[in-house]
């Protein structure tokens, strides 16, 4: 990963991992315009079609040539449907096949990249994706403190937010818990967009010192365009990782697909029995 690549966490809604995705953006070569010469010196009169540019405003346009060919193959997909295709199917490994490094050479995290490098190939038969609607947008807003009629400014038309609307459940690839204290359960529904007939198995890998289960641990589809919603339970073990951040990952499997999202969490310290008063202090 570049040391320039924007990092996570999330500071707006940290329930929400960013980045996404990483793709190219190391001395790409794009086209420039005719207008400048490559130094942008007045007294440079050289002129060239083409430069070598690095940053995220070069992985951008890799993202989003990938977001059109994937909405070309497949016109019914959302928006949200194309992200999920293109993030589950990420790697994250680097063309070595070793895991990959951030800006200091230390092994990346999801913070560095997201839910991986994307893998076009891949992203066109994800098999399963995490598909959102105009309501979950809009319980989104009402999770982060948007009042009903602030909302209809975005509906166009009366619209009750639901009393347990959380972001912990809006419906991403990515799952994050950032305030972990004892346990909590967060829901997911995952469409099938491949065979009508598959049968989808979970793995875990947990993160350090928090326990996750999921429930079932098996997903049946007998059609393409089924859905099938499951519930993870975390629970934070022995106080372990209080105050830092520790990452996992969920698989779904078919034996043909493999559609990944990563896992994100921070605890809160376990309450003890002799609590020592901190009013005025806190971490940040």
């Amino acid at each position: 990963m570049a040391s320039f690549s924007s990092k996570g966490p999330n500071t707006v809604t940290p329930e929400i991992l960013k980045p996404d995705i990483t793709a190219p953006g190391v001395s790409i070569i794009a086209a420039y315009t005719g207008a400048k010469s490559p130094t942008e010196n007045a007294l440079d009169e050289r002129r060239t079609a083409f430069i070598t540019e690095s940053g995220t405003s070069m992985s951008c346009p890799h993202v989003s040539g990938v977001a059109g060919l994937l909405k070309k193959l497949h016109p019914d997909w959302s928006p949200a449907a194309i992200k999920s295709a293109i993030m589950t199917t990420a790697r994250t490994r680097d063309n070595t096949v070793n895991p990959m490094l951030d800006g200091s050479f230390a092994k990346a995290t999801p913070f560095s990249y997201g839910a991986g490098h994307m893998r076009p190939n891949r992203a066109k038969d994800p098999g399963l994706v995490y598909d959102l609607k105009v309501n979950d947008y809009l319980d989104f807003l009402c999770a982060i403190g948007y009042n009903e009629s602030r909302i209809q400014l975005f509906s166009k038309a009366p619209y009750s937010c639901p009393r347990n609307a959380s972001l912990l459940n809006f419906n991403y690839p990515s799952i994050s818990v950032p305030k972990l204290s004892g346990s909590v359960t967060v829901s997911r529904t995952v469409k099938n967009v491949g065979s009508s007939s598959a049968i989808y198995v979970a793995r875990l890998r947990q993160p350090r010192g928090v326990s996750v289960s999921v429930e079932p641990t098996t997903l049946k589809f007998d059609t393409t365009g089924e859905e099938k919603s499951f519930k993870l339970t975390f629970k934070n073990r022995n106080n372990a990782g209080a105050g830092g951040y520790v990452f996992g990952e969920l698989l779904w499997s078919d034996g043909h697909h493999y559609v990944r999202s990563p896992i994100i969490v921070a605890s809160n310290p376990l309450p003890t029995r002799h609590a020592i008063s901190t009013r005025g202090c806190g971490q940040y």
